[in-house]
C-alpha cells in the first residue's frame, strides 16, 4: 500500500469509495435516503474536483495499484498551525489494516509547519471515534452542523498535537 496525492483522473474511484464508505457506516444512523443526499452533494465529482484546486491543501489516496482502499483531504488554518482533516475514510474491506494511520501520517507531513490536527467525528460512529481515540485524538468541543455551514449533523471535534521528531 502506498500514498499518493489524488489527481483528476481519480475522482470517479474516489467518488465510489466514499458513496460505499458512507452507506456502510452511516445508513443505520440517518437512513439510506440522507445518505445518498449527503453522498450526492458532498462526494459529486464537482465536490472532489474543488477540493482538488483548494490552495492550502493536500487531498492523498492510499492505493495497492488496483484498488484505492482510503482517501483523506485536509486543509492548513489558523496562520498555518491548524491541520483540519475533512475527510478521512477507508473503504470497509480495508479497515483495520492500518490505512487510516498511513493516511493520517501523509495528512501531517505535508504540513510541516502545523501543529495540532483538528477533525469532527459523528459520535454514532463508534469505530471512528475509536479509531480517533486510537491515535491519540481527544474531545475539545461539539458542533451542530458537520462537515457544512448548517448541516444540522452533530459531531464531536476532536484534536490532538502533532510531535515532531527532531
Amino acid at each position: 500500500m502506498f500514498v499518493r496525492t489524488a489527481g483528476e483522473r481519480d475522482l470517479k474511484a474516489v467518488r465510489e469509495l466514499l458513496v460505499e464508505t458512507w452507506h456502510a457506516t452511516y445508513d443505520d444512523i440517518y437512513g439510506v435516503a440522507k445518505v445518498t443526499e449527503i453522498t450526492d452533494d458532498w462526494h459529486s465529482i464537482a465536490s472532489l474536483r474543488a477540493r482538488l484546486e483548494k490552495p492550502r491543501s493536500e487531498f492523498v489516496l492510499a492505493d495497492d495499484g488496483k484498488t484505492i482502499a482510503g482517501m483523506a483531504f485536509a486543509t492548513n488554518v489558523d496562520d498555518g498551525k491548524t491541520v483540519m482533516l475533512h475527510q478521512l475514510y477507508v473503504r470497509p474491506a480495508m479497515q483495520g489494516r492500518g490505512v487510516g494511520g498511513l493516511l493520517l501520517d501523509e495528512i501531517e507531513n505535508a504540513f510541516p509547519e502545523a501543529d495540532k490536527v483538528r477533525l469532527e467525528v459523528e459520535e454514532k460512529n463508534a469505530k471512528a471515534v475509536a479509531f480517533y481515540i486510537g491515535q491519540g485524538f481527544s474531545e475539545i468541543g461539539r458542533t451542530e452542523n458537520c462537515g457544512k455551514d448548517q448541516s444540522g449533523i452533530p459531531a464531536l471535534i476532536f484534536e490532538r498535537p502533532i510531535v515532531w521528531a527532531d
